[in-house]
């Protein structure tokens, strides 16, 4: 669960791309329609650059159909379902070998760095809640579709052993580990601050504070110089919604965590930076993300006049992963449709 608001690879054998090819004709007979069709799109070479267009008409616009789920809720149950680059990212090898863990894989920002990663060429690791199967198991077909190798991890990250056992397992699975996204967020709005109890608000810090700082943690001890750590903050974090008192207070924690740690970790080579999404079109809305009323106008107050798709943050994850931003530690790159952020 997610925060609010491909030509060949340079380097890649001959042998590697036939052995691909063939991989993903036999894994076609498995896929449901849509993963056929990303996987169709993403594997199509493509000379030219995408055509350009409106980018406030690029995607739906509200109003929504008003739609409610339970927590953590399904992307695969949204209407409109969210675009997480499943047809239109293409990849360019930009993180060929590398070893990425992803938590919240499975949906919104999550899936969208999923996605780019594996079609950039890194295998891939994710965590998720195991009511969020479906969506994963669409995640770990479109990561394997990419030539990639894909490690679900289902867990709840509140609790501090499953964070360590979640890296180990995916270094371990993975081979190593050069790129972690601390994505996975808790988000559950009230109107007043006498409404957010106890429990809400130890289950929205365990999950968006303690569990980054967990695993993280662990996580360091697997990277070597030349990694990257990429925290999901919020616009949140700059510009505080007045219902979102705790969540934003978590936000905050992010970003500064983000500062604080590249800073200190800086000389081992490893670099730390962040995300700042505003509204974002994910499972996080509709499952109590949002008061059921605002729903179906999400986004409409931004100057681009509708909320973001995940899909639109792929390509700040794999800035932020690669080397090309080498000299980048310590930044929020925000992507908030005109409105607040860094």
């Amino acid at each position: 669960m997610t925060d609010d608001r491909s030509p060949r690879p340079a380097g890649t054998s001959r042998r590697r791309l036939v052995g691909g090819m063939a991989t993903g004709a036999l894994a076609a007979f498995a896929m449901p329609t849509q993963v056929q069709q990303a996987s169709a799109a993403s594997n199509a070479a493509v000379a030219s650059s995408p055509l350009k267009q409106d980018p406030t008409t690029q995607y739906p616009q509200p109003p929504f159909k008003p739609q409610l789920q339970q927590w953590p809720g399904l992307a695969g149950k949204m209407d409109p379902r969210p675009d997480h680059g499943e047809k239109s990212y293409k990849g360019s090898g930009r993180l060929a070998g590398r070893k990425a863990l992803i938590t919240g894989g499975d949906s919104g920002m999550g899936r969208a760095a999923a996605i780019a990663f594996a079609r950039e060429g890194a295998d891939v690791a994710f965590g998720y809640l195991p009511a969020e199967e479906p969506d994963a198991r669409e995640v770990v077909q479109l990561i394997e579709a990419a030539g990639q190798k894909a490690v679900p991890l289902p867990g709840d990250i509140r609790d501090e052993a499953f964070c360590k056992k979640l890296v180990d397992d995916a270094a371990a699975q993975l081979g190593g580990l050069d790129i972690l996204v601390s994505n996975a967020a808790r988000q559950h709005p009230q109107k007043d601050l006498a409404d957010v109890t106890t429990e809400a608000f130890d289950w929205t810090f365990k999950t968006n504070v303690y569990a980054m700082f967990w695993i993280t943690k662990a996580a360091l001890s697997h990277m070597d110089a030349g990694s990257s750590i990429i925290i999901t903050s919020s616009v949140n974090a700059y510009d505080p919604d007045e219902s979102l008192v705790d969540y934003a207070m978590t936000k905050a924690c992010g970003m500064n965590f983000t500062k604080s740690l590249a800073k200190q970790v800086a000389k081992k080579g490893i670099r730390v930076n962040a995300v700042a999404p505003g509204p974002i079109w994910t499972p996080l809305q509709p499952s109590g993300g949002q008061f059921p009323d605002k729903l179906p106008h999400f986004g409409s107050d931004t100057p681009m006049g509708r909320p973001g798709q995940p899909g639109e943050l792929a390509s700040i994850y794999v800035l932020l992963a690669s080397q090309e931003d080498s000299y980048a530690t310590g930044q929020v790159y925000g992507a908030v449709g005109g409105r607040g952020g860094p």
